[in-house]
């Protein structure tokens, strides 16, 4: 697996905030792993934090706005674009006001200032949510749908449709995160005119002008229209070029509202807090879409996590088959509880029991209705475990595991013959003196069976 990465050195850059019109400074700090994308807003007493996390926001009037405890933080989709498009896991964004800089209405100067402090590799591994059926959400009123499919990568198309002539139907993809950078990071946000209007009559579009922001002519330029763009963009002369939008601004691209849709869906989806392989189709979408699709798709995973089932094939051939089992671990039939190791690191195994009709133990346990004995059931758990706590010594044939404490054992429901049951172990600290310390998972029918943490000792074999 891929490991988090940070930046190397604190960086800023310095702006005006669209909505504000407030000078702003931005600084981007290396964080800790795990840590994810987090705001801190140094212009509060107390230096307040608002974590990226998509149940933090408030409304997505004019982007993508958060707020934690009362602190704000607004429109932070495009910097937290250039965080997942340079495969950024953890860092600390500070602002000494509510929003971040507009620069030129896209993620390209976000993307400069970050590898100007240079990316470095961190020692944790990637926490990757892997799509395996389709996720998808839609908004009836508008008819706009985001559908997550199983992908090899992170991909992410756009399929917008804005039903009119100046700007209709385009389209953006990207089929690796790779390609943000060159073919998304610069396209710059835009808007129509008589949204224009509207922002400008109710003082909400202070720090704009003709730069950050392409502005598609939608109606008639009238003379009092005119008077009003030229007082708020500071400019003696506007008019309008032939493909529909304001001069001063020449598109990078034919499709550029497209890709500017895209770069806010990768924005807007890096409040899951979690990267993911899978291929995101968004038709029709804006930052309420976005975002509800965000927060549907975070409940998503914390449920999976919760549950914490592996995801595993067993028809694939085992890491470890019953004999190769049998060359470390000392039990024999009947007592020999684990068939199959499916994985195993220096942290976690992942081992599988097949519960027969067969079994001794259902000749004298509730015969008329059988049902694995909970006990057993830890036995096999910890088999499982002592497959991964052998692992640390060179020979684990001269070496047996001693269970030293059992704790917060859980049963959650009945075991029974035909049933298979998946054991996920993983080391809750390093081995340390022979001591291994473990939580230990049983799942049958997709659903969590038992739990319970183990302590074993390491003993060689006199």
């Amino acid at each position: 697996m891929a490991k988090q990465q940070t930046i190397k050195k604190e960086v800023s850059l310095e702006g005006v905030g669209l909505h504000t019109g407030n000078e702003v400074t931005l600084t981007f700090k290396p964080a800790p792993v795990n840590s994810g994308y987090c705001f801190v807003r140094k212009d509060i007493e107390g230096h307040p934090l608002v974590e990226a996390d998509a149940n933090y926001v408030v409304n997505t009037q004019r982007g993508t706005n958060l707020e934690k405890d009362g602190v704000s933080i607004q429109t932070s989709e495009h910097v937290l674009a250039a965080c997942v498009g340079l495969e950024i896991d953890n860092l600390i964004i500070e602002l000494n006001a509510s929003e971040p800089p507009i620069m030129d209405g896209s993620s390209k100067y976000f993307v400069q200032v970050l590898e100007e402090a240079g990316i470095e590799e961190q020692d944790a591994e990637r926490e990757e949510y892997v799509v395996n059926e389709v996720i998808c959400y839609r908004d009836d009123k508008t008819g706009s749908e985001i559908m997550l499919l199983p992908a090899d990568e992170y991909q992410v198309t756009t399929m917008v449709d804005f039903e009119t002539k100046v700007l209709g139907t385009q389209n953006a993809s990207i089929t690796t995160i790779s390609q943000f950078k060159e073919e998304i990071s610069n396209a710059r946000t835009f808007s129509f005119l008589h949204e224009i209007e509207m922002l400008l009559d109710h003082g909400l579009i202070k720090g704009g002008d003709l730069k950050n922001a392409i502005v598609y002519v939608d109606k008639e330029l009238s003379p009092a229209t005119m008077e009003k763009l030229r007082a708020a963009f500071k400019k003696d002369n506007i008019a309008v070029k032939p493909n529909g939008i304001l001069d001063n601004l020449t598109l990078h691209y034919p499709n550029e509202a497209a890709r500017h849709k895209l770069l806010d869906v990768i924005g807007d989806l890096a409040l899951v807090g979690t990267r993911i392989r899978g291929k995101v189709i968004a038709t029709k979408p804006g930052h309420k879409v976005n975002t509800n699709f965000a927060k549907k798709l975070s409940k998503i995973i914390k449920a999976e996590k919760r549950n914490n089932i592996p995801k595993i094939d067993l028809e694939k051939p085992p890491l470890m088959d019953v004999n190769e089992i049998m060359n470390i671990l000392p039990h024999r039939a009947p007592f020999l509880l684990v068939d199959k190791i499916i994985e195993l690191t220096d942290t976690h195994v992942v081992g599988v029991k097949n519960v027969t009709m067969n079994e001794p133990f259902f000749v004298g346990h509730f015969p008329g209705k059988p049902v694995m004995p909970g006990v057993l059931q830890v036995e096999a758990m910890a088999q499982t475990g002592g497959i991964l706590a052998l692992k640390s010594v060179p020979d684990p044939e001269n070496y047996l595991t001693f269970f030293m404490k059992i704790d917060n054992v859980k049963f959650k429901q009945q075991v029974v013959p035909g049933d298979t049951l998946i054991f996920k172990l993983e080391l809750l600290a390093p081995i340390r003196r022979g001591i291994c310390q473990m939580q230990g998972y049983a799942y049958a029918n997709g659903k969590l069976a038992t739990e319970a943490i183990l302590m074993a000792q390491i003993v060689k074999q006199k």
